[in-house]
């Protein structure tokens, strides 16, 4: 568990500068940040800046899908503008030197589908492969994610990610866990994880309550059991956010800074210890 590397996703430090996040960051030892994937909000040059100075990586550029970003709507128009959305962060990322994005077939909190699930689905495979091959151009990752039923209907488990990622057949596509969405939807979350072997690229890490981990009821011993028997190697990173009906509404909680950032990270760091 030594080669697992820690990050944070500055999503929940919703009204602050990145250079305060980032700063935060290295403060409390991580080795990475999570950047919200709105390239046109930063400067590229000032990122690479903080991320020297403070030397810190950039884990992950973690993609926002609305309805104007969605690769299963029955709009082709809107179709395409996920493609072109997801070219954006794989040039985003790797001028800042960030090698995964995170990625859904569908926008965020969208629960009904527009086609059948078969015309969707091909939508959905055929998108993120060609996303998927301007990343592989410039070395860049593509993280599948599910979601729980109450962001999506189409991709909630990881057997659903993993069988989209098969499809899509790319060797830079694979699978992201979420803790707070398996917590929902999985019935066992280490057998998920064991299941999706080394197509797991990445891991986002909520309890229960998408609160810091310890202050909800997952079983985190059982995941990073699960992380230890396919030998993973890559990134967890934390995605907490508040406990809200619109959680990516910008709602400030306080604890998600300072407090959450220093609980998570003593927690993993011990978890991980003790699960070799």
């Amino acid at each position: 568990m030594k080669d697992i590397k820690i990050s944070y996703n500055t999503l929940v430090y919703a009204d602050e500068d990145i250079s305060a996040g980032i700063a935060r960051l290295a403060r409390f030892g991580y080795d990475g940040v999570d950047i919200v994937g709105e390239p046109s909000n930063y400067d590229v040059a000032e990122i690479r800046s903080l991320l020297e100075k403070y030397q810190i990586e950039a884990s992950s550029i973690c993609a926002v899908f609305d309805e104007e970003r969605n690769f299963v709507s029955s709009n082709p128009q809107i179709r395409r503008q996920a493609i072109d959305y997801v070219r954006e962060c794989v040039d985003f990322a790797a001028a800042i030197g960030a090698k995964a994005i995170s990625v859904q077939a569908t926008a965020c909190m969208k629960i009904n589908p527009e086609a059948s699930e078969e015309e969707e689905w091909n939508w959905g495979v055929t998108g993120l492969r060609e996303a998927g091959e301007y990343a592989a151009e410039k070395g860049i990752r593509l993280t599948l994610e599910a979601w729980n039923r109450y962001e999506t209907y189409l991709i909630n488990r990881l057997d659903q990610a993993l069988k989209m990622v098969n499809d899509i057949n790319l060797s830079n596509v694979g699978v992201m866990a979420d803790t707070y969405h398996m917590n929902i939807e999985e019935s066992n979350m280490g057998d998920a994880i064991r299941n999706t072997g080394d197509k797991l690229f990445y891991v986002h890490i909520a309890d229960s309550n998408r609160a810091a981990p310890g202050r909800g009821h997952i079983d985190f011993k059982e995941v990073a059991r699960a992380l230890r028997d396919i030998h993973y190697e890559g990134w967890v990173s934390m995605e907490l956010l508040p406990a809200a009906a619109d959680p990516f509404g910008g709602k400030r909680c306080d604890e998600f800074y300072d407090q959450y950032t220093e609980e998570s990270i003593v927690y993993l760091r011990k978890l991980f210890e003790e699960v070799k």
